[in-house]
């Protein structure tokens, strides 16, 4: 499904797991955490409480959530959580052999 889907809290988690899983084999999951001050247009408001808008996106769909500061806590120990399950199929890059050979004649 295209377009961005706002999810709250542990809907957000849901969906980023099948991101994660859709793109196991191959593909990429891009986070972004930034400062959100409650406004969805560029005039000025200010926020009663700090928020934090988390997004996730690969090529197909895109999640947004929005997290009060009442709620980091938990919501960061289950996202911790999530991506400790979801990162056993990164590569390991490997290194070539000139750079090895480089660092060893700068010693």
């Amino acid at each position: 499904s295209s377009g961005i889907n706002a999810e709250y809290g542990d809907g957000f988690l849901h969906a980023l797991t099948k991101m994660f899983q859709n793109n196991r084999t191959s593909g990429s999951v891009t986070l972004v955490t930034k400062k959100y001050d409650g406004r969805t247009t560029r005039a000025a408001v200010t926020a009663p409480e700090n928020l934090c808008i988390i997004r996730a996106s690969d090529n197909k769909s895109k999640i947004t959530t929005i997290i009060s500061n009442k709620e980091v806590t938990k919501f960061q120990m289950s996202y911790a959580t999530l991506l400790r399950g979801n990162m056993d199929s990164l590569k390991k890059h490997e290194k070539s052999k000139e750079r090895k050979d480089k660092k060893r004649k700068d010693l």
